[in-house]
């Protein structure tokens, strides 16, 4: 009778779609199942999310993984031979203590995401990972939310909001959503170059634009999606990754594209303004990390109305998730599973918004690869939406892709789900 159990784990370099180096774990069980998975990693960073081990020194760039491929072809690989790859949670707990470390540094969240992630691909055996998770639930596809521009740390900070998004709310299945946002982003592309305005790709596949301020931003990609003849705030919807810590200093918000500053209230102002006058449905980390009050008082004006998400702020952890819930702050989590470590920790944070009553969205990393586990985590854990990037670039289109694959296997032929499971559908 085949077993589960964990013979050989396997860790190499490889790289990301940033031309760095990254760890990819291979993991093989007795009845001869293999697993891989490669580790992502992010630009814009939380303090309290699990950090990632490199090698530092001048090799390249102080990036290498060479001592975290060492580590897991040594103690990693002699905690996990002889476990149970079915039984997750004590992999995962094994490997948290393992490391020793609150923020997973010793060994590196790095190590511990792909080796996470590899353990349950190979746990799934002949099955696809989405359903292997999903078990007899019946399950849906996520609704999308896709890069269009890219800025801040994405995009040498041409304008200072992160993300500028789109949210297809009218498509009636996945296949839709994303020829949708496909026709935006070529609507997009021609005002652009029409206005010579196109400078480059961000890291997440977006344009990287020319524009003089962040609000021009917003308003190019309300006329992108008309552009693609499609009507905003009906078949549309706009979502802002605002990532406010990255350029929060001494107590102010410095909009260096607008050579102006801010103070908390003042940013919320002019967030609240656009959430009046354009199609938007989701803003994500308005306001530096630590700005508790803030979160609060923003979410009690607009949340409502739209999705207020926690990124920095909650950091994929469940008692983060759980106390802003207590505390209004938040409505939504952007749940990372390298941003928690393990995907036990990424699951319990998923799990504490859903009981919460708060939106779940699965997220890549703006620093990815070919590997599409991500997009099996939100079909098998029942997520309602999931972010990548843009509807370009192979590590990110590799996702949608995928998606697409999955949603013709799924009884609902990829049926998105209900509005009435977001604030916009409700209110409409």
């Amino acid at each position: 009778m085949s077993t589960h159990t964990i013979t050989k784990v396997h860790g190499r370099r490889v790289w990301d779609s940033r031309g760095r180096p990254t760890v990819e774990v291979e993991i093989t069980l007795d009845d001869g199942s293999e697993g891989r998975a490669i580790a992502p990693a992010g630009a814009s960073t939380g303090s309290g999310e699990a950090t990632d081990r490199r090698d530092g020194g001048t090799r390249l760039g102080g990036m290498d993984v060479s001592g975290v491929v060492a580590s897991i072809d040594g103690e990693i690989a002699d905690l996990l031979r002889g476990m149970d790859a079915d039984d997750q949670t004590a992999v995962d707990r094994g490997l948290i203590d393992l490391d020793g470390q609150a923020d997973k540094s010793r060994l590196g969240g790095n190590a511990l995401v792909a080796t996470s992630m590899a353990v349950a691909h190979a746990a799934a055996g002949p099955e696809p990972l989405w359903r292997h998770l999903g078990g007899t639930e019946q399950l849906g596809m996520p609704l999308p939310e896709i890069q269009i521009f890219g800025g801040g740390a994405h995009a040498s900070r041409r304008v200072d909001l992160q993300d500028f998004m789109v949210v297809p709310i009218g498509a009636p299945d996945y296949s839709t959503a994303l020829e949708w946002t496909a026709e935006v982003y070529l609507a997009a592309g021609r005002l652009l170059s029409g206005r010579g305005d196109l400078q480059g790709v961000a890291d997440e596949g977006g344009y990287w634009p020319a524009f003089t301020g962040n609000e021009q931003a917003v308003e190019m990609l309300v006329r992108s999606i008309e552009g693609a003849g499609l009507i905003p705030g009906t078949h549309m919807g706009i979502s802002l990754d605002v990532a406010a810590s990255e350029f929060y200093r001494d107590g102010l918000y410095y909009l260096a594209s607008e050579d102006r500053s801010l103070d908390a209230d003042g940013l919320c102002e002019m967030l609240l303004d656009w959430v009046d006058l354009y199609p938007i449905v989701m803003i994500e980390d308005p306001l530096v990390e630590h700005d508790r009050d803030g979160f609060i008082a923003f979410t009690k004006a607009v949340g409502d109305r739209i999705q207020i998400v926690g990124d920095d702020y909650l950091v994929t952890n469940s008692a983060r998730v759980e106390a802003a819930a207590l505390d209004g702050a938040c409505n939504a989590v952007l749940v990372k599973p390298n941003q928690a470590g393990t995907l036990t920790e990424a699951r319990e944070a998923l799990l504490a918004a859903q009981a919460s009553g708060f939106g779940a969205i699965v997220s890549a990393r703006s620093g990815e690869s070919e590997d599409t586990t991500i997009v099996d985590l939100a079909v098998g854990w029942g997520a309602k939406q999931l972010k990548v990037g843009s509807i370009t670039r192979g590590e990110r289109t590799a996702k949608w892709n995928e998606g697409l694959r999955i949603a013709e296997k799924l009884p609902n032929g990829g049926a998105l789900p209900d509005p009435a499971n977001f604030p916009w559908g409700r209110t409409s």
